[in-house]
């Protein structure tokens, strides 16, 4: 009997120990098998956990209505679409190569039920076929954040922005607002430049390049430029944008220095010039030429009606533009021509192309300038600059560029 009490008692004992492992076995499964939630992804204003989500790009050949009806939406809802909200979102217009979204139902029909189409990186539209249509046309966030670089010039401008890890626009923008001022076909190794610029980013991360400079230190030469944005405020007499200098002069003048971005002159203006083919007898050149590669755009150096538009014997196609009742310019050797007699351009608009027509021994366009009905030299020329900022907006300026101002001579090369 004592024989047998015991055995119970050990076995009562293995019994509470097992039921004790399996117990603290099942706390530690429970423990283990808890399972993270699975984050919630919001874009376009959906929850895309509730959808299957496919993206694409339209293709060639592709429709809205070829899109849609392969995935289980009917031609009636596909022709209210493009009939009855054509203001909202013409399904005509879309491009090859945008990206869109389809938002299936997450269930065996996997049908879908919201159609998404990115006209580009901010805009897009969204077709809700849920319930009765609803279209919409939205923007994703948009943030811009200050930033600041700065560079010294090795060989080009380009070729330091790509150095430096800056983006190739603004190599474009630096350009633009030095553009009466500094000729960049004679860049200095040494120049150097400083800027203080605006980066756009799109649903608060995906950066989206460049927007604009703010405010700009160019040493040329071993002489400063400075280059302060400034925009009127909306209740100003008058509405002014443009780039200024440290005394509010406009940056800007009535011509740009060459008719090609990024050339260099190979040949200039000279009275004086003698030739070897022709026996070393003064052949004037009353123009300067910018060597450039065929194709490359040629721009109006101001604004003005175009007065001439042909091709003719040595000149080749040329464009002739009247600026007022002082200035001229002529372009010639275009391989194409963009612009008609009697239409109004645009400083900077494109009115050809480099080529190599008429009298030419490579591809360049000769550039001339014409100063009360005679030719003249326009580096030696003193061209006009453009309006002055109204003294009424002064105390404006200056306060901006205060600002800037500090923020440049702080940055260091």
């Amino acid at each position: 009997m004592k024989f047998l009490s015991f055995q119970k008692l050990i076995l009562a004992a293995l019994t509470i120990s097992f039921f004790t492992a399996c117990e603290n076995q099942v706390d530690d499964l429970s423990e283990s098998a808890e399972i993270e939630p699975v984050p919630l992804i919001h874009q376009y204003g959906y929850i895309l956990n509730d959808f299957n989500v496919v993206r694409d790009t339209i293709r060639k050949g592709d429709t809205f209505g070829d899109i849609l009806f392969a995935n289980g939406v009917s031609q009636d809802k596909i022709m209210e679409v493009a009939t009855k909200f054509r203001d909202s979102f013409d399904v005509r217009k879309m491009v090859v190569g945008k990206p869109y979204v389809l938002l299936n139902a997450k269930d065996s029909t996997n049908i879908t039920q919201v159609f998404i189409y990115e006209a580009n990186q901010v805009d897009y539209a969204v077709v809700d076929f849920r319930d009765s249509i609803s279209i919409n046309n939205r923007q994703k966030p948009v943030r811009y954040e200050e930033r600041e670089a700065s560079g010294v010039i090795t060989s080009s401008l380009s070729a330091t922005m790509e150095e430096q890890n800056l983006s190739p626009y603004m190599t474009d923008q630096l350009a633009n607002i030095y553009a009466w001022t500094i000729n960049f076909f004679k860049l200095q190794p040494g120049d150097r430049f400083k800027v203080v610029y605006t980066e756009k980013f799109i649903d608060d991360t995906i950066p989206a390049g460049l927007k604009e400079i703010k405010a700009a230190y160019f040493e040329h030469r071993g002489k400063p430029l400075y280059a302060f944005k400034f925009d009127s405020d909306s209740d100003s007499f008058e509405k002014i944008s443009g780039y200024y200098d440290e005394l509010a002069n406009n940056l800007k003048r009535a011509f740009l220095k060459a008719p090609v971005k990024f050339s260099r002159i190979s040949s200039r203006y000279n009275l004086n010039r003698r030739i070897k083919y022709y026996g070393y007898q003064v052949r004037p050149h009353r123009g300067t030429d910018f060597a450039a590669p065929i194709g490359t755009p040629i721009l109006a150096t101001a604004d003005g009606v175009v007065s001439k538009s042909e091709y003719k014997g040595g000149n080749g196609n040329y464009v002739k533009i009247r600026h007022s009742g002082t200035y001229e310019t002529q372009y010639l050797h275009m391989k194409a021509r963009n612009v008609k007699v009697g239409q109004y351009v645009s400083q900077g608009d494109v009115i050809g192309w480099i080529g190599m027509t008429g009298n030419t021994s490579g591809p360049h366009v000769c550039y001339r300038f014409w100063k009360h009905g005679k030719e003249v030299d326009p580096f030696q020329d003193d061209t006009p600059f453009s309006k002055p900022l109204p003294d009424g907006l002064h105390d404006s300026y200056f306060s901006v560029q205060s600002l800037l101002k500090e923020k440049l001579d702080c940055i260091v090369f």
